[in-house]
């Protein structure tokens, strides 16, 4: 039965909707984001980098942002936002009733500080020199309580940064830094973005491997070396032995 032309807008109407307000919603959080910096981060100290694509081992990972030694993760959002640092999931939850499960912003900004370590190796950083933030823009509210580097707005997010006082990079250390930040980048593009999402997709299905469920850092593709399985393959976490999280090959 064919539909009338109206009528088959009406149905596409919502998910066409989503696709093109989606893309444009973030790119409006991330420049709030970047005017900001701009603002009250002077570039003499911190140095800025926007949407920074980077290669990893499963694809690629996507950064919003690097001021200096900071690795942030924008959401542009609105409602109410419940979650806590060890939850998997954040909850959106509009005066409507509407409820809607997001991946934990922290969870995910993990991924970001690892692989700007791994881009960075070599140049002698100690592991926590990269420091997380993530920060709600838009009408956001945080209704459950907050590690101190997740914010609503850019203003708390400045003072959260510029309250770290001790220089920790040399000069020589932050020339190199930008270096391999340029070196390795993609270059920003509508392609890069395509191939990025491209990338998300297959890691959603399984055919790449995720992030550990228990601590967050990528599943490694292992061999079973004894007992009955040995031989077949299985994704285990990058912490081993910390961390005994594995799962199967699809």
């Amino acid at each position: 039965m064919k539909l009338p032309g109206g009528l088959l807008w009406w149905v596409f109407r919502a998910p066409i909707k989503a696709m093109v307000e989606a893309p444009i919603k973030g790119m409006m959080g991330e420049f709030t984001v970047k005017m900001g910096a701009a603002l009250a981060l002077p570039s003499s100290v911190y140095r800025r980098y926007h949407n920074v694509t980077l290669p990893t081992v499963d694809g690629t990972t996507q950064i919003d942002h690097v001021f200096g030694v900071f690795v942030v993760e924008t959401k542009n959002m609105g409602g109410w936002i419940f979650g806590s640092e060890r939850n998997r999931e954040w909850t959106q939850v509009f005066p409507t009733g509407q409820k809607y499960k997001f991946q934990n912003p922290l969870r995910q900004n993990y991924r970001h500080v690892r692989a700007l370590e791994d881009s960075l190796a070599g140049i002698g950083l100690p592991r926590g020199t990269v420091k997380s933030v993530v920060i709600f823009v838009g009408d956001a509210a945080l209704k459950t309580k907050m590690p101190e580097n997740v914010t609503a707005g850019f203003s708390k997010a400045g003072r959260y940064i510029r309250s770290f006082r001790t220089r920790v990079l040399s000069e020589r250390q932050v020339a190199e830094i930008c270096t391999a930040i340029e070196t390795r980048r993609m270059k920003p593009s509508w392609g890069t973005n395509r191939q990025h999402v491209r990338n998300l997709r297959q890691r959603k299905d399984g055919s790449v491997p995720r992030q550990c469920p228990r601590c967050g850092p990528t599943m490694v593709l292992r061999t079973a070396k004894r007992g009955p399985g040995a031989g077949e393959q299985f994704w285990g976490c990058k912490g081993f032995p910390a961390c005994r999280t594995v799962q199967k090959v699809k």
